[in-house]
């Protein structure tokens, strides 16, 4: 049976995403256009082979998911957003499992309320309706489909799979032995899903952390004693006593200052390097790829890594501060690039899911 107790125990199973090939983009009519996104195509995978390679020669097996087989459905680049395993339960995300489905943009009193679930097909007509349309359904299932066979192969180790009534996921959840550290987005958030994450997860310490989200662009906790962050978040010296906290305010920030004047074009959300002034390129994304990109403003790749054992990390780049806290609790850094972070907004822990770690549940904070 598969299982994920610490994040930093040996890693022995692994989903890495997968983008479209080059050929996906014969769609665009724009030559220079498409030239460039077939070169992205090409140089994703050629990264993705790279990141495999390095996991492979630590003894890990990859999985892969399966590309949608039509329309611009955005590609499954980056399982950890849509899934996580907690101990022996496998997490997967209302994007993941199209029959579940959040009401959160409907004001109708008749609506349920949006954090109990019901079975979609027993609700009334009318809102399943409504529901594929605010919900844009029909990508929902192909982007189900994505993951089929690798759900398979968790249902066949033993493991149970839930969807998750509280949108955890494993860029939102930091998994600590019995402790839990879920990132929300203020004081509001808090209020809103402590209630319903206790419910959910009765065997652990769950602790909501104000970390803009997604935790892995935030913070990341590497081992026990050391976390790097890009925050001075106060519950630290509460949820973390006595451990090491390593900030890196701006770290990031003078590698992407061209950024800034995109930014006044597409709002912060993708960045294709050399091409900030081209419209032709703001163009397409803008119209046709919009559901592909995330929010590379709050992304910053420092912190976000992937942890393969106790003494190794994978990272996307070089940081001198962070490479030397590494060295000091004897842990090497390796990198494995990835040339269009920036457009595709996903870190090496964005692109990666791990599904089974070699180790039991630790108390760290008894």
């Amino acid at each position: 049976m598969y299982s994920v107790y610490q994040h930093w125990d040996p890693l022995k199973v692994c989903i890495v995403g997968k983008s479209y090939p080059p050929e996906y983009y014969q769609w665009i009519e724009n030559t220079k256009v498409r030239k460039l996104f077939e070169k992205i195509a090409i140089e994703t995978e050629e990264d993705f082979q790279n990141i495999i390679a390095k996991l492979k020669s630590f003894g890990v097996q990859v999985m892969r998911p399966d590309l949608p087989d039509d329309g611009l459905v955005k590609p499954p680049m980056y399982p950890r957003d849509d899934m996580v395993m907690i101990g022996t339960t496998f997490y997967e995300s209302q994007s993941t499992n199209y029959e579940k489905l959040q009401y959160d943009n409907i004001k109708d009193p008749a609506w349920p309320d949006c954090y109990n679930w019901q079975d979609f097909n027993q609700l009334p007509n009318w809102i399943q309706k409504e529901c594929k349309e605010v919900f844009n359904f029909g990508k929902l299932q192909k982007s189900n489909n994505q993951y089929t066979d690798i759900f398979a192969n968790i249902k066949a180790q033993g493991n149970t799979i839930k969807t998750s009534e509280t949108w955890i996921n494993g860029a939102n959840v930091s998994r600590i032995g019995r402790d839990l550290y879920v990132g929300v987005h203020g004081q509001d958030d808090k209020q809103k899903f402590k209630i319903q994450v206790d419910k959910e997860f009765t065997k652990t310490r769950n602790h909501l952390v104000d970390a803009l989200g997604h935790t892995d662009a935030t913070f990341c906790p590497v081992c026990p004693g050391l976390i790097i962050s890009l925050l001075d978040i106060p519950t630290y010296k509460d949820t973390f006593p006595d451990w090491e906290v390593l900030y890196l305010p701006d770290q990031s920030w003078e590698a992407v200052r061209p950024f800034l004047d995109l930014k006044k074009k597409n709002g912060g959300k993708w960045w294709i390097p050399g091409f900030e002034y081209d419209n032709d390129v703001i163009h397409t994304v803008e119209t046709w790829l919009q559901d592909w990109v995330g929010y590379v403003e709050e992304t910053v790749f420092d912190v976000n890594m992937l942890i393969i054992d106790p003494k190794n990390v994978m990272v996307f780049n070089h940081n001198d501060k962070v490479f030397k806290a590494l060295d000091r609790y004897g842990i090497t850094a390796h990198i494995v690039p990835f040339r269009h972070r920036y457009f595709w907004d996903g870190g090496i822990h964005c692109v990666t899911t791990d599904l089974h770690r070699d180790g039991t549940e630790n108390d760290y904070f008894k």
